[in-house]
């Protein structure tokens, strides 16, 4: 069951400035805010990427009506590491989580996104911002649509990106591959994580995909 959506919270471009800001000064590019665990996942978020992706927040301000929670994706990590984050903007913590490339980003499958791509049928990741939209049930189970914001991911409707469960993203593939499998361009998450990012991330939210 998703958890109910928490209050929206309209913030300033200071409050967006004093965040990035106490990323940058906790650290260097590995720097983090406050982690949560998820699973046996511990991670760092990128303040370079977390700086873009609040930067997106205001740019798209007319589309994102709740700004609470955002998503970064940070595809410079391999897919090994728990590199999609979900930022509560209110307190600054973070809560890190696996999530697969797709294979057209990863063709002889290395485990690291080799490149982003648009295209139709090109079954590869795109990069920039994603409004978050329905929940609904396919063939991956609970799904939640995602649109794409910018002319680097403008087709993710068309194509049918969006969130997803997936088997082939969990510790054991890890653990047998050294990487996770890959999706067709989507968010592929494990099935663990589905239910605090959809309740994270509920419908008209920000994720950022890109590289740090």
């Amino acid at each position: 069951m998703l958890m109910p959506e928490v209050d929206v919270l309209v913030l300033s471009r200071r409050f967006f400035n004093n965040l990035a800001l106490a990323v940058l000064a906790s650290g260097s590019a590995g720097a983090k805010l406050a982690f949560g665990r998820t699973g046996s996942h511990d991670g760092n978020i990128d303040p370079s990427l977390l700086r873009r992706a609040l930067d997106a927040l205001e740019q798209h301000s007319d589309s994102i009506s709740s700004r609470d929670f955002v998503g970064v994706a940070d595809f410079s990590l391999p897919s090994r590491a728990p590199r999609f984050h979900l930022v509560n903007l209110a307190d600054g913590s973070v809560r890190s989580h696996l999530v697969a490339h797709g294979r057209g980003s990863d063709p002889s499958h290395t485990g690291w996104l080799q490149s982003f791509s648009n295209e139709p049928h090109s079954n590869a990741t795109s990069a920039g911002a994603y409004r978050t939209g329905s929940v609904y049930i396919g063939a991956h189970g609970h799904s939640m649509r995602l649109e794409g914001l910018d002319p680097t991911n403008n087709n993710a409707l068309s194509r049918a990106i969006v969130v997803h469960g997936a088997w082939y993203v969990n510790d054991r593939m890890i653990g047998d591959f050294g990487m996770l499998g890959r999706s067709e361009g989507c968010f592929a998450v494990a099935d663990s994580s589905l239910p605090e990012l959809m309740a994270g991330l509920g419908p008209g939210r920000l994720i950022y995909a890109g590289k740090a």
